[in-house]
């Protein structure tokens, strides 16, 4: 990959928390979630960028937990909308004794669009939902799931895929060559991501697809390659899990990374977590090369389009900073940055 990026990209805001994944109203303000792993009193924010304020999305009452009810959010990370102005937010629960969810938001009608809820059957106690694409043509929403829940491995990541119309919820290619961590471990200013002095490997992680929803992109967040399958595929019923394997591609190679875009043209954005930077690969020959880069990128997590101007947006998360992965003690400094930078391309929006 080459070192020298194409720019440095711009500051468009700072908070006092962590940013995790971003999206966006059809206006243009930016909702994102506030990274589970240090633990934020509130699971969604937006940001007026007309005001210049930050609240709690879609508001603080859903960011409230509470016995009498399961609706509100326990633990948040993957965030998309979609061109019907709704926002739907995937939470992973684990912070509180509720079933993993995904929650739609209509932020025209200011209301709850509809909620799925994803069993046992598909989210296992060592499940962890990271993020997803909400699939409008086909009407699916495809969960990758990176397997690390509740002190979980790596071992079992996998696919989650939900049928909007019917709720019904399946559990694909767990454990298996394209979805598990490769022995890749992340390492970040000479400093290995571990636990306990054990390497934490990530299985499946950034997801993505085409402007056509054609193609599913993916790949552990350790690992060295990108894969891609057709979501037809993916979301075939009668294929058995051996034909749904032989169908998937290898597209190319990459960093470790978190978060996934894609343009118009077919490029492919991702956070590239050990570089403090955004890689690109380019579609016309599949080469990998650094976007943007800035000191203050510090695991760079959530990307994503704005097509109200023309921007791509990236946070930093600093999860590496975290008491997890420094002897207890929380190293995370305020404040946390969210990037943006103009793609080789226009950006699709809903993903």
């Amino acid at each position: 990959m080459s070192c020298k990026a194409q720019t440095k990209g711009e500051v468009f805001m700072t908070t006092d928390e962590a940013v995790g994944n971003i999206t966006f109203t059809p206006n243009g303000n930016l909702v994102y979630s506030q990274h589970p792993f240090f633990g934020p009193e509130n699971r969604v924010m937006i940001y007026d960028k007309a005001t210049k304020t930050h609240q709690p999305f879609p508001n603080e009452v859903w960011n409230t937990p509470r016995e009498t009810d399961d609706n509100y959010l326990s633990n948040v990370l993957g965030i998309r909308n979609d061109e019907n102005g709704i926002v739907w937010m995937l939470d992973m629960a684990q912070r509180n004794k509720v079933t993993p969810k995904i929650v739609g938001w209509n932020t025209t009608t200011n209301s709850l669009e509809r909620i799925y809820y994803i069993p046992e059957s598909a989210a296992p106690k060592e499940a962890q939902p990271n993020d997803m694409v909400v699939d409008t043509k086909n009407d699916y929403f495809i969960i990758a799931d990176e397997g690390i829940g509740n002190g979980g491995d790596g071992t079992k990541a996998a696919f989650i895929v939900v049928d909007m119309k019917t709720g019904k919820t399946r559990r694909l290619l767990e454990g298996t060559r394209t979805t598990l961590p490769e022995n890749n471990p992340t390492i970040i200013d000479g400093k290995h991501l571990a636990v306990d002095g054990t390497d934490l490997l990530i299985g499946n992680d950034g997801i993505t697809a085409d402007k056509n929803f054609e193609w599913i992109y993916y790949g552990p967040l350790n690992g060295t390659k990108i894969y891609r399958i057709k979501t037809a595929d993916l979301v075939n019923e009668a294929l058995t899990e051996e034909e749904l394997d032989s169908k998937i591609e290898t597209y190319s190679e990459k960093p470790n990374n978190g978060g996934m875009s894609i343009d118009i043209a077919g490029n492919i954005y991702l956070t590239a977590i050990e570089t403090k930077s955004v890689a690109v690969v380019l579609a016309k020959d599949r080469s990998v090369k650094t976007m943007i880069e800035d000191e203050n990128l510090v695991w760079p997590d959530g990307v994503s389009y704005n097509d109200v101007d023309g921007y791509m947006y990236v946070s930093a998360a600093q999860v590496n900073k975290g008491a997890a992965f420094n002897d207890g003690k929380n190293r995370a400094t305020k404040p946390f940055y969210v990037f943006r930078f103009k793609p080789l391309a226009e950006g699709v929006p809903f993903r």
